[in-house]
């Protein structure tokens, strides 16, 4: 190995010597790229950034660092265009940490702190030394107490006599002062180790801190130096529109038609983990994460469950056996796989000053969606804050309506019916209502696709006069041979209009249904309902009619309902 390695080293000098040159490997160019639009759907949102490098022959590879962490990896595209020929090859995606580098009041500040946590330190050591010291002292001096255990000198020594009161005075004075200098210095390291504490607390603060990025890696291929503009699309999950409405309701008068104007407006949220900073921003009624496909059926069969097959047993000692089979026959008897068997959603005064125009965004239909382009650049911080915008707004002629339920509330309320444009749909959202310049209230709009009509609810309406009165109530059997339990109510249900112009009214009662056969139904009075089973609820009816100025109407309604003499009837839903 040594021999081949040898030789062709060699070999690549000899190379070297005749002018061969051998390419080194280029390294990738870094692009620093800026967020320019964005896209935003009801979920999600789709990020075009751009950037510009100058590459040439040796460049294998261009890479961006500064797309956020959120950028989902499968949703990566990269464009490029250039006065001269190019070509983009292999896109590579990675997670990587970038240290986010303060500045150099930060670091001085940091150098600072460093310091004086280095020099509180040393005054700590000191201090925890002083306990230490005060700790033998205080050995030592204990010492001085065993001195009357001493042994006694050897026969023929004379031992000096001890001063005993003046030994008891010097050891309680120096345990007094030892224990004092004791409780100062343990009062020290506290208070070292307090400032210490919060220094490197405010260091840990100036720390230079690690972003999470993804980098896109892409290979790119060039005959000669030329510089090329970058465009990089993605989609990131943390941001979304959802729409509100202003409606606006003008009631007219006897001369003057009614108009209704519904302002389009949108709260915008991002946490993308990038600031959209001076943007040109759209947004999207697509759903791009709601599926593309309609879900498949698989075949569904009926059939008589199989007979159970028969187990063996076994005597004893055949015990594992038994426990093994017996719960697989019985997932055979059952038809299914026990395991993989599956677990069991005011009006504004007058004045000389103009109102300041309203920035309104530039909507495009097309056949499946409406995008609305905000004027001019904006900017969305990276904080789940809403930013509101105003999309613009649709005028309607309504046609207005007077409905009441009066077996549940005895009050007429004003409904205005619209017909909402084609391929400009509506998506669900809270509407604030404004009757004739007086807010009402807050209403929600559902889902409404281009060319549905809708009815929008704006209050009570006091000028429409609702009674609501018992007739009769009975409860008897009839017949001679075969008699029959009958429980009859008759009601009267008077509508006037006080307005000074005419209305439509549309009255909603309901009648029991039956859920035997042996239970009969029967409407009473007049008129009859001009629709049954409203909204295919079945039992609900409902009458239509105009009400010129003044005019009251009476609307006669009951049920007779028979049943087998014997039983009980019960009623639900009343």
């Amino acid at each position: 190995m040594c021999f081949r390695t040898t030789a062709i080293l060699a070999g690549a000098l000899i190379f070297a010597g005749q002018g061969v040159t051998v390419a080194a490997h280029a390294e990738p160019v870094t692009v620093t790229s800026r967020v320019d639009a964005v896209t935003v759907f009801p979920s999600g949102a789709e990020v075009v950034r751009i950037g510009k490098a100058r590459i040439g022959p040796q460049t294998e590879a261009v890479v961006f660092s500064d797309l956020p962490p959120e950028a989902l990896p499968g949703s990566i595209r990269v464009d490029g265009k250039s006065a001269g020929n190019f070509a983009i090859g292999a896109v590579d995606t990675r997670r990587l940490f970038v240290p986010q580098h303060s500045g150099s009041d930060a670091e001085s500040e940091r150098k600072r702190i460093e310091k004086e946590i280095e020099a509180l330190d040393d005054k700590r050591k000191i201090a925890e030394a002083k306990v230490s010291a005060a700790d033998t002292q205080r050995t030592l001096i204990g010492n001085l107490t065993n001195l009357p255990n001493r042994p006694p000198p050897a026969a023929g020594t004379a031992a000096p006599g001890e001063d005993w009161p003046a030994i008891i005075t010097l050891i309680q004075t120096s345990l007094a002062d030892i224990a004092q200098q004791r409780l100062q210095a343990e009062a020290e390291v506290r208070d070292l180790e307090e400032r210490i504490k919060d220094l490197r607390g405010k260091l840990a603060a100036l720390a230079p801190s690690r972003e999470e990025r993804t980098e896109v890696r892409v290979a790119v291929s060039a005959e000669q130096e030329i510089e090329a503009d970058f465009t990089v699309r993605y989609q990131v999950p943390n941001a979304s529109w959802s729409p509100s409405y202003d409606a606006r309701l003008v009631t007219g008068s006897k001369e003057s038609p009614p108009t209704l104007n519904i302002m389009r407006r949108a709260t915008l949220t991002q946490r993308t983990g990038e600031v959209w900073d001076n943007v040109t921003l759209q947004l999207s009624t697509t759903r791009p994460g709601s599926g593309t496909a309609a879900p498949e059926l698989a075949t569904m069969t009926v059939d008589y469950p199989a007979p159970p097959k028969p187990v063996a047993t076994t005597i004893s000692g055949g015990g594992n056996y038994r426990g093994m089979q017996a719960p697989q026959a019985m997932e055979e008897a059952m038809g299914y796989d026990m395991a993989a068997a599956p677990a069991p959603e005011p009006k504004a005064l007058a004045h000389s000053k103009r109102a300041a125009a309203r920035s309104i965004a530039a909507v495009t239909v097309a056949p499946f969606q409406a995008t609305y382009e905000v004027p001019g650049r904006a900017t969305v911080a990276n904080t789940g804050e809403g930013k509101s915008l105003d999309l613009g707004s649709d005028s309607f002629s309504p046609s207005l309506v007077a409905r009441t339920v009066p077996k549940r509330d005895a009050k007429a309320y004003l409904y205005a019916k619209i017909d909402v444009p084609r391929g400009s749909p509506m998506l669900p959202g809270v509407v604030a209502l404004f009757r004739d310049g007086t807010f009402v209230g807050n209403g929600r709009l559902p889902l409404l696709a281009g060319g549905e009509n809708h009815e929008l609810g704006f209050g009570s309406d006091d000028l429409v006069r609702v009674r609501h009165s018992v007739v009769k109530e009975t409860r008897g059997e009839t017949g001679l041979i075969s008699s029959s339990a009958t429980d009859e109510r008759n009601y009267l249900i008077t509508v006037k209009n006080m307005h000074e112009r005419a209305i439509d009214v549309s009255v909603f009662d309901h009648v029991p249904v039956s859920k035997n056969e042996e239970i009969k139904v029967s409407e009473l009075g007049s008129p009859s309902p001009s629709e049954r089973n409203v909204d295919d609820k079945a039992g609900v009816v409902r009458w239509d009619f105009p009400l010129q100025a003044d005019e009251e109407q009476a609307i006669k309604f009951g049920y007779r309902v028979t049943w087998p003499s014997g039983k009980t009837v019960t009623y639900h839903g009343r």
